[in-house]
């Protein structure tokens, strides 16, 4: 039944996603047509099982719903913050896991002079597909 629900509120998620860019595209007007999910409904409906996962989540929802083009150790330390989880002891050995493992990468610019991250596409995907290995 879980996967029901789930199912069902991406399947909403999308077409609230969808009402709003025709509205923008129609109008020139963005319309708010939902509240953004939260970091910690992000989280809580992606399941991360560990650290480094959560770590990855939280870049994710930076890039893809702050539209925030890189994020740094304190924009994953707020994230982690806000969303009321915490905060490992060192955030930077969650990131080379993640960069090791082809999820990250290194930003081309620093960003308020501290080593930035993005997402790669694998990173990406690995998201979308609710962090299953190969599936």
């Amino acid at each position: 039944m879980d996967e029901d629900i789930r199912a069902e509120f991406e399947r909403l998620w999308g077409a609230i996603h969808a009402i709003e860019s025709k509205l923008t595209a129609n109008s020139g007007v963005i319309a708010t047509v939902a509240k953004q999910q939260s970091i910690k409904e992000f989280l809580l409906v992606k399941k991360p099982k560990d650290d480094v996962q959560r770590t990855l989540l939280i870049g994710y929802y930076l890039e893809k719903y702050r539209h925030i083009p890189s994020f740094n150790v304190r924009d994953l330390e707020e994230g982690l913050r806000e969303a009321k989880e915490p905060i490992p002891g060192n955030i930077n050995d969650k990131v080379n896991i993640n960069i090791k493992s082809g999820c990250l990468m290194e930003a081309a610019e620093k960003k308020d002079k501290l080593k930035a991250w993005t997402l790669t596409v694998t990173g990406e995907q690995l998201v979308e597909r609710d962090l299953k290995k190969g599936g």
